[in-house]
């Protein structure tokens, strides 16, 4: 074999050269392996800018194949025939570098001894055409592996626009392949807040898995299955007055959830579910009785746990009440059919169900049965997911999807899924940026090179109505905002869920401490926790950016005054160094 290979780290660190390598420089691999390339002579042969130019292309991902002179152990030039060849890894970061050198044909001396070498030289090689065969076969598997990436695609598509573009553009490109070859695509990264812990803590509670603990301590949470005492009514003809009077709200934003817990005793979701999934015609859709869904509702509002301050059967009518809220608006309503709102109102009812009142990262922490089911990812939305699907199709009385067929079952619960999924907050971002990409920016061209504004909706409605990948992000952010949108509530409802998700988090401290857990989000100490202050840093966080984004789609100001409104409110109450819901009482 007279090719040489040389194989060097991303910073040009030797870490490997066949033996062809050590017959034509005349070097050991024992001198060469953990030596930098710049450590090694040079030939001075090669015209002054020719490394720079090699390490410029290579570094870009591209290959570069051309004539190098290389010096020998000995001193002697060598005329070599290089090609480079960077080799991408996971995320399209460059891992090594692959020189296959070959010396010039042009010079029959260096040949002819190189062979007498190799035939001398006491090894047993394979015939050329047969190395060059599993040579050429393992570089067809190399390639094939990396068509499949598609950021492989994406690189190579910037390395070939880069090739015939000005200067400046090619350095923006560059920029661009540095921004692609990170991990975290959609992730902006978190500056280092150090007056800030209500923002690190809420981000590494929220989006984390916790840190694993290697103890084996179990949390296994109790199950809350006891049916309420209050008669459930049959159909929705059936419903009290007064609670019947309280659903005729339901359409409006200002809807008081918490009179409707109060007057169904912790119940709501089942009678906001048959108000709701009737004005939807749900039932007509699934082709299954009233009686079946009130059967269904029952059951998955008994499975969820009274006992949580916040994450209850009330929290699940909330969100299934924005989630119809949502729905309803017009260019929402414009672009998803009726597969697409059953499946936002069974995912909205059932997002949260059985959930004990902890985030993921504390159940990975205290090694629940749930962590390890679900491989610490996604534990809470992947449990909540399967057991909605396992209570509803257990009994032929609540199963409301028994009369549908096959493959539109199959549909309705991939997209099902999908929503609940994407209430999990460790790929917020990637969601609302995917959402602003796709579907905000292109609108916003479209409105600005249009001149009738009635076109311009149309097209932009149009456009994203034949993409189902676009249906898709519409689906998630409309959850995803249904599932979080306490902060858009009028003040006194907002106030309340801010006092009760602080609950649950301060009891979730609260038990950390007594079991020798880590503490995931230290602020929420009920002794010290300013609930102003971590209500500010979860807006600024979460909140305002991708409400901002939603109400771009769905025209929302309502939404975006009350949100302005609250924010308000916090700030004057962190202005005050109140730590409280509410200001103190005046002296």
């Amino acid at each position: 074999c007279q090719e040489a290979v040389e194989i060097t780290s991303e910073d040009h660190i030797i870490q490997y050269v066949n033996p062809s390598f050590e017959r034509m420089m005349g070097y050991h691999k024992g001198e060469l392996i953990g030596k930098e390339l710049t450590e090694l002579p040079k030939s001075d042969k090669n015209r002054a800018d020719l490394l720079d130019t090699i390490n410029t292309c290579i570094k870009k991902g591209k290959e570069w194949q051309g004539i190098y002179y290389a010096r020998k152990k000995s001193g002697d030039s060598i005329q070599q025939d290089v090609k480079i060849v960077p080799v991408i890894g996971q995320g399209g970061k460059i891992r090594h570098f692959v020189a296959i050198k070959r010396p010039q044909m042009d010079n029959n001396n260096q040949i002819h001894k190189l062979n007498k070498e190799e035939k001398y030289g006491g090894d047993h090689f394979q015939s050329a055409p047969s190395l060059q065969n599993r040579r050429y076969s393992s570089v067809a598997r190399i390639h094939s592996m990396t068509i499949e990436a598609p950021i492989t695609k994406v690189i190579n598509i910037i390395n070939a626009a880069q090739e015939s573009s000005p200067v400046t553009v090619a350095e923006a490109l560059d920029r661009v392949l540095e921004i692609l070859r990170t991990t975290e695509l959609y992730s902006p990264q978190l500056a280092s807040k150090d007056d800030d812990p209500h923002t690190n803590d809420l981000v590494g509670g929220l989006m984390s898995d916790g840190l694993r603990r290697l103890s084996g301590n179990e949390y296994v949470f109790n199950k809350n299955l006891s049916q309420s005492q209050l008669a459930i009514p049959v159909t929705l003809n059936d419903v009290p007055p007064s609670i019947a009077e309280m659903l005729n709200d339901e359409e409006h934003w200002e809807f008081n959830i918490l009179e409707l817990e109060a007057a169904t005793h912790k119940r709501p979701l089942t009678y906001l579910g048959l108000k709701i999934f009737t004005s939807f015609g749900v039932c007509d859709f699934l082709n299954c009785s009233e009686a079946t869904l009130r059967s269904w509702l029952q059951l998955i509002e008994a499975n969820y746990h009274s006992s949580n301050s916040y994450h209850n059967s009330t929290h699940a009518a909330d969100v299934l009440h924005a989630t119809a809220y949502f729905l309803r608006k017009d260019r929402v309503k414009s672009n998803l059919d009726q597969l697409d709102e059953v499946a936002a109102l069974i995912a909205a009812t059932v997002h949260d169900v059985d959930h004990p009142g902890r985030t993921n990262s504390f159940l990975c922490n205290a090694g629940s049965e749930l962590a390890i089911l679900y491989n610490d990812t996604a534990v809470l939305e992947s449990h909540h997911a399967a057991l909605a699907f396992q209570l509803t199709v257990r009994d032929s009385k609540s199963n409301i999807f028994k009369n549908i067929d096959r493959n539109q079952f199959r549909t309705l619960r991939q997209a099902i899924i999908d929503m609940v999924l994407a209430t999990e907050m460790t790929r917020h971002f990637e969601h609302v940026s995917k959402f602003v990409n796709s579907i905000n920016k292109p609108i916003a061209a479209i409105e600005e090179t249009c001149t009738s504004s009635v076109n311009s909706d149309y097209e932009s409605q149009t456009n994203i109505r034949n993409s189902p990948e676009n249906r898709l992000l519409i689906k998630r952010m409309l959850i995803k905002c249904a599932d979080v949108a306490n902060p858009c509530r009028p003040l006194e409802l907002c106030i309340e869920w801010a006092g009760r998700i602080s609950e649950e988090y301060f009891a979730q401290t609260d038990e950390e401490k007594r079991q020798g857990l880590p503490v995931v989000m230290p602020v929420f100490d009920r002794n010290t926790c300013s609930v102003p202050k971590s209500q500010i840093s979860f807006i600024d966080y979460f909140i305002t950016d991708m409400f901002d984004a939603w109400d771009a789609f769905a025209s929302l100001p309502d939404l975006i005054e009350h949100l302005s409104e609250n924010y308000k409110y916090w700030k004057n109450l962190d202005e005050r160094k109140c730590k409280s819901l509410r200001p103190p009482p005046p002296s």
